[in-house]
């Protein structure tokens, strides 16, 4: 794929003066009984990309739709790109791209007419809606089927083709809903190094939402976490890992020492010892490996294996999910 619009790097929106490119204070949406966001507080920065993660329900799609201006919140404020969606709803549509979960084109049209259409919808001219159409097409991968008509596309193809859709005006912000359903690995490949060089190449801030973990702990600099309608945590995965219970966990393989679980056990801070293909799986509520080190050598063994497992988004998802840190869901 070709380096995206990276002679249009010199768009002025987004540049904010260092404030956030993103902004919400206590932003709120009830239908009836029912609070779909409570309270959203956050900023993101220009150039960032950020993942909204949570299941169906979280309050993901409605925060979305409020930063867009296509539903008025309950209550609170935000501001995107230095305007406010319920105010300037216009301003927003011409600087923000969205790819809904559910892309929506003309079928009997092809993806190059379809783009030609948004194009002209953002009251770009011939020339200059042309060439990014075909830097866009080329992008996503589609340039091969861009004049077969869109009612012949997969669901991945359709896909792809709304990442193009949401280029074409060339937006200091994209949001992206759920991304990367029914695409193939390739196509999720594609797609996570695509927002990328979005950051990398033009400073695009990206909201990534999602319940797909790894995909997002791939590419999102930040992670807010959505639990019924609230941000329960916000940051990086280091930062979020300091909530989880299992931060302490070492992967151990010893040799020439008589009794191995007997000796991990007798290490000060040790909560547990298992075995695990081979290897012992130990958790701690401390950094262990001094007094570990110092036990096997004590003992006249050595190390064929020591390593601290990170605590994933794996952890960090099910810690505020099921509020415990064993026993994880199959969350690939």
């Amino acid at each position: 794929m070709a380096a995206l619009l990276a002679s249009e790097i010199d768009r002025p929106v987004g540049e904010m003066d260092g404030r956030p490119v993103i902004e919400t204070h206590g932003l709120t949406k009830r239908y009836g009984d029912k609070t779909a966001v409570d309270s959203l507080t956050l900023e993101i920065g220009r150039g960032e990309v950020f993942g909204l993660l949570g299941p169906n329900g979280a309050g993901k799609t409605t925060t979305i739709l409020m930063l867009l201006g296509l539903t008025e919140p309950s209550g609170g404020s935000a501001r995107v790109v230095g305007a406010d969606p319920t105010r300037d709803p216009l301003s927003i549509k011409s600087r923000v791209g969205y790819l809904p979960d559910e892309v929506g084109f003309y079928s009997d049209l092809t993806a190059r007419e379809n783009l030609r259409y948004t194009a002209a919808l953002n009251r770009l001219r011939r020339e200059v809606a042309d060439d990014r159409i075909e830097r866009v097409l080329d992008d996503v991968g589609l340039t091969d089927d861009a004049d077969h008509k869109v009612g012949t596309y997969s669901r991945g193809m359709r896909q792809r083709l709304g990442v193009a859709d949401a280029l074409v005006k060339h937006p200091a912000v994209l949001i992206l809903d759920e991304p990367t359903v029914n695409i193939d690995p390739e196509g999720v490949r594609e797609l996570l190094l695509l927002v990328e060089r979005l950051r990398s190449d033009q400073g695009v801030t990206v909201v990534l939402s999602s319940h797909l973990l790894h995909q997002v702990q791939q590419v999102c600099d930040r992670i807010g976490i959505f639990v019924a309608g609230r941000l329960e945590a916000c940051g990086t995965i280091d930062e979020l890992a300091t909530a989880v219970g299992d931060r302490w966990v070492f992967t151990v393989g010893l040799s020439d020492v008589g009794d191995p679980l007997r000796l991990l056990r007798s290490v000060d801070h040790v909560r547990s010892v298992e075995r695990a293909e081979g290897l012992w799986k130990v958790r701690a509520d401390a950094d262990i490996r001094p007094g570990l080190q110092r036990a096997v050598i004590e003992s006249g063994g050595s190390f064929t294996h020591l390593a601290r497992d990170g605590a994933d988004l794996d952890a960090i998802y099910h810690r505020y999910f099921t509020g415990g840190d064993d026993d994880r869901p199959d969350v690939g």
